[in-house]
């Protein structure tokens, strides 16, 4: 197996001869960590999925109106360095702005279905692009219930998708929307991190949001006044959950398993 800069001492030297000296250092978890040049806070984050994110940070921050990202000032195939945000509790212009800037983003025009990252957190994911939502569905949920032994349950559902999904076109979406993955800006805005970003329906980043900790009542309140929902977007949210649910069992395994099943009984 070939080594990642991640298992070796030599990310220090990389970073340094980028950005500059590394002063502190302190671990934010596996592979991820804060530092400091020159006094400034940074953020280093090692592995083979963080390519992939700066392409995501990119096509989010690309978005006017959307939620802001942080800087991007080195993008490697195994090492990404961005800007660090000062975040603190949420307030109710927070959750606001994140319901109006989520709808900015969602109003914007992706170049298809599907692309975009080959990570959703830690779980592969394929990238294809695809001609329809239906197809780039069919083929995301399919690929991971084939790695949890679930093809069969899944195969039910895929048959329906195309009267479950609406006739529409690709939206970008952030992908791995869940709360840990924003943050509620000291500057009075909220941030994105961590994207996994491709064209799909809006409906998919409010159904992560959702399952990992309810959407406060003012933040869809917001997000219905740039963006109004289609028909049958409730029904889709607890759908697109399923996407997320299966990862989690592939990573995990456990009640998300039987979650998942339970959303599979509901649509098939």
């Amino acid at each position: 197996m070939s080594r990642t800069v991640d298992d070796q001492p030599g990310w220090r030297d990389r970073v340094a001869r980028r950005v500059g000296p590394v002063g502190d250092v302190r671990s934010l978890g596996p592979r991820i960590r804060r530092i400091t040049v020159d006094g400034r806070p940074l953020v280093v984050k090692t592995g083979p999925a963080v390519g992939d994110e700066a392409g995501g940070l990119a096509t989010l921050g690309a978005v006017a109106g959307a939620p802001p990202v942080p800087e991007v000032l080195v993008a490697e195939p195994d090492l990404l360095v961005t800007g660090w945000v000062e975040s603190g509790p949420p307030t109710p212009s927070h959750q606001e702005a994140l319901g109006r800037r989520l709808a900015a983003l969602h109003t914007a025009r992706s170049p298809g279905w599907g692309g975009g990252s080959s990570w959703i957190g830690g779980c592969r994911v394929d990238p294809s692009p695809a001609p329809d939502a239906t197809a780039f569905y069919a083929g995301r949920l399919t690929g991971l219930a084939a790695r949890c032994d679930l093809e069969a349950e899944v195969a039910g559902l895929v048959d329906r998708l195309g009267d479950l999904l609406p006739p529409t076109r690709p939206a970008p979406v952030h992908g791995d929307l869940w709360w840990g993955n924003v943050l509620w800006g000291a500057d009075g805005r909220p941030w994105l991190i961590d994207p996994s970003t491709h064209g799909g329906l809006p409906e998919e980043d409010l159904a992560m949001l959702g399952l990992f900790g309810p959407i406060p009542d003012r933040t869809l309140h917001a997000y219905r006044q740039v963006l109004a929902p289609d028909d049958g977007w409730a029904e889709r949210v607890e759908l697109l959950t399923l996407i997320p649910l299966l990862v989690h069992t592939v990573l995990f395994g456990g009640g998300y398993r039987s979650r998942a099943e339970a959303v599979l009984r509901r649509f098939s």
